[in-house]
């Protein structure tokens, strides 16, 4: 009886230690640092959530907080996270912060820059499906970077993008309701209309601004006209004005 009685407890045992074994790690927490009025932002923290990770979000601007995390301010995006010690910026997916927490390079993080549509939260029935193509960066700690994951994207026949002042002129202008002016960031989140050169639908998003000087003009709560371009693989504002 005693024996029986000791054989069972060594199988308890065996289960309890298997079952210890067989559980899934627990995901790090993922703080997010963005603007408060970006949808594209938020959008992308319903996604990590719907994917396990618990987040902890800051609607505050994420410029300072980019600094302080070491990362070189051209790789900026609209929002940036920190998990498991890595920086990720702008619209990463969740299955890459998983491989990035799993292969552990010694690395500051991932970045997306700019806001290209197709990742993420720049995703889904509003933008027409439409994905352009771009890449996952890995940022090294010297600044450099290499490509971490590239997507191909897909042609819509639609996007027709240009760039640099010669075009400027010819870009169709759109209306906008000011949100939030960074001058300090050379930013402006713009609640607009549809961006048609951009093949881009009526949202809230945050724009470079191509000459900071243009954010001098208007504050939050202004109705602006504006034209908007892709320049350097960023969304950015070229020129802006109160609207009549």
């Amino acid at each position: 009886m005693q024996r029986r009685h000791l054989l069972s407890a060594a199988i308890g045992l065996s289960l309890a230690a298997s079952g210890a074994f067989a559980q899934t790690p627990a995901t790090p927490a993922l703080q997010v640092w963005k603007d408060p009025n970006c949808g594209c932002c938020k959008d992308w923290v319903e996604l990590m959530r719907a994917d396990g990770f618990q987040v902890q979000v800051f609607d505050t601007g994420n410029t300072a907080v980019r600094q302080r995390l070491g990362l070189p301010a051209k790789y900026g995006s609209c929002h940036t996270a920190l998990v498991g010690g890595y920086v990720v910026e702008g619209h990463v997916a969740a299955s890459e912060i998983r491989r990035l927490l799993a292969e552990k390079p010694d690395a500051i993080g991932l970045a997306v820059p700019g806001m290209p549509v197709g990742s993420p939260g720049m995703d889904g029935p509003v933008y027409g499906d439409r994905r352009d193509a771009y890449d996952v960066l890995l940022v090294q700690r010297d600044g450099s970077s290499r490509v971490f994951q590239r997507h191909a994207g897909a042609a819509t026949g639609g996007f027709k993008p240009t760039s640099g002042d010669a075009a400027a002129g010819a870009l169709p202008a759109s209306e906008a309701e000011v949100r939030k002016v960074d001058t300090a960031a050379g930013k402006i989140t713009l609640k607009h209309g549809e961006i048609r050169n951009l093949d881009m639908p009526p949202m809230t998003m945050v724009f470079q601004a191509r000459d900071p000087a243009l954010l001098g003009k208007v504050k939050a709560g202004d109705k602006v006209r504006f034209t908007a371009d892709k320049v350097n693989g960023a969304y950015t504002v070229m020129s802006l004005e109160p609207a009549p």
